[in-house]
């Protein structure tokens, strides 16, 4: 027997409804103990775009934006996913492209409901010049995480360069909604509703 196996005892029958039921009251205090700081965390990210609609200038928008952005990061589901996240941005930012990608497609593989692992592969496959993929997991990113003011500039940044100029000024101008100091605003055409 090694130290990972349960140990069974052949001579009494094991009562499986007290094991289950067991097991189902410890999944439920689980549950419990998790949903407030979820909610918590939805409450919190929800004043912080409040906030960032309500700057009054670019400076006050900077600190709420990185407020946010910690926010998104910070929800990776465990440590080791915030760590594979980390060590990608880390990568990209020393122009290892591939090296970022492959930590970041295991990302998405092993938490396909965490937004930010999308939108941080969307800008490496950006980087790389794969755009059609990069649009793909922005798109996927803003299913997500609907807020999402990078994802929609990049989504803008990734249409422009592929020529589309109508599609990446709507998606520039909600991203502005959310952000009204963005740093992309100034790529937007004006004046607003004019046929593209």
């Amino acid at each position: 027997m090694t130290l990972c196996e349960p140990r069974i005892d052949t001579h009494r029958p094991t009562d499986h409804r007290a094991a289950f039921l067991s097991l189902l009251l410890i999944l439920t205090v689980l549950c419990l103990a998790v949903l407030p700081a979820a909610s918590h965390a939805t409450e919190y990210q929800d004043e912080l775009f409040e906030a960032l609609k309500k700057a009054a200038n670019e400076e006050e928008a900077r600190k709420i934006e990185d407020d946010i952005w910690h926010s998104w990061l910070d929800a990776a589901p465990t440590p080791e996913i915030r760590e594979k996240i980390d060590t990608a941005m880390r990568r990209r930012d020393s122009y290892d492209f591939q090296g970022a990608k492959d930590l970041l497609d295991e990302v998405v593989e092993e938490v396909p409901d965490y937004s930010e692992g999308w939108n941080q592969r969307a800008f490496v496959l950006f980087l790389q010049g794969n755009y059609e993929a990069s649009l793909e997991d922005a798109e996927r990113a803003l299913a997500l995480e609907p807020r999402h003011f990078g994802a929609l500039s990049g989504k803008a940044i990734i249409l422009m360069t592929l020529g589309r100029v109508q599609p990446a000024q709507e998606a520039l101008r909600q991203a502005v909604e959310i952000h009204p100091f963005l740093k992309e605003r100034h790529m937007l055409i004006e004046p607003e509703g004019v046929e593209l």
